[in-house]
């Protein structure tokens, strides 16, 4: 915090925006005014309202305007405090990142999940390699789900899990584990037993999946849509656990990786089926920036991922 409070006073002229400049007024808002967010960064309420004129003069236009004792943030402010929201914390994430390389360790691997099932995929990844990487941690971000290239391409994560690659420049995706989609039924439903079924045997039943657009879902844009089908319901669960009850106590029908339902029929009274006569043949891949892909325990994920799918 000293050196906030030097770079602060000894500014003499600005001529650019600068992190500090940011900080400031995220500090701000945190705080509700100027004297509270001075004593949060150590500063002198007269050191920090002349950093704020000198960047208001160098901006060309007011960030806050005063109502009464209050200070509201212009639409130039909001524009501004939108930008520190989004960059500061990726400063203070790679300021700990460099703490963390001088203490000799190497932080944490960052895990976005843009797959409901591949949760349980990932399990049998982690815990080997927790055993052979004992410097790093590993945080799986969830929230990220259906949504990972932005948190990928901003610096949100590290690395995306997802079936569904979108490739775009500066990003990388590496396949790692080849599956089927299939139709789950419970054991006694009358489409157990099929070797495939077509679209149109789904017309009467109720489809449950995860909460994702239908867009998103390969039952409806592999195997409905082109068909010009579509079931007779659609209910949306969240957990893989509840929706296959559901299944197998006959409320519906669901389109999960095969593998996923062959862990669960040895103790649950479900049955799987091909969806169409090819099937559909998916992939879970593993996506990380270009500029990351030499770093060492990022690319001994990736290639454990490989080893444990085969």
């Amino acid at each position: 915090m000293v050196l906030f409070n030097e770079l602060i006073i000894n500014i003499h002229g600005l001529n650019m925006l600068e992190r500090i400049h940011l900080t400031l007024i995220r500090e701000v808002d945190r705080q509700g005014s100027l004297t509270a967010a001075a004593d949060v960064l150590c500063l002198t309420q007269s050191a920090l309202s002349h950093t704020v004129k000198k960047m208001e003069m160098f901006l060309g236009t007011p960030v806050w305007a005063r109502e009464g004792r209050q200070l509201r943030l212009t639409q130039a402010g909001q524009y501004l405090l939108g930008l520190a929201n989004r960059l500061l914390p990726q400063f203070e994430y790679a300021e700990e990142v460099m703490r963390q390389y001088a203490e000799g360790g190497r932080g944490t691997l960052r895990i976005g999940m843009e797959c409901h099932p591949c949760y349980q995929w990932l399990l049998k990844v982690v815990a080997p390699y927790l055993s052979r990487w004992q410097d790093v941690d590993v945080d799986v971000k969830q929230k990220f789900q259906f949504g990972g290239i932005g948190a990928l391409l901003n610096d949100e994560i590290d690395l995306l899990v997802t079936p569904d690659p979108l490739y775009k420049t500066g990003l990388l995706f590496t396949p790692v584990f080849d599956y089927e989609q299939v139709l789950v039924v419970g054991a006694q439903h009358r489409l157990a037993g099929k070797k495939y079924i077509s679209p149109n045997e789904l017309l009467e039943e109720t489809l449950i999946t995860y909460p994702v657009a239908i867009e998103r879902l390969d039952i409806y844009k592999q195997f409905l849509l082109p068909a010009n089908c579509s079931p007779k319901k659609h209910k949306t669960i969240e957990t893989t656990d509840i929706m296959l009850q559901m299944v197998a106590s006959g409320r519906g029908v669901a389109a999960l990786p095969g593998w996923l339902v062959a862990e669960y029929a040895s103790k649950m009274q479900i049955a799987q089926v091909r969806l169409g006569k090819q099937g559909i043949a998916k992939q879970i891949f593993l996506g990380v920036r270009e500029a990351d892909t030499e770093i060492d325990y990022l690319k001994a994920f990736i290639t454990l991922a490989g080893e444990i799918a085969h």
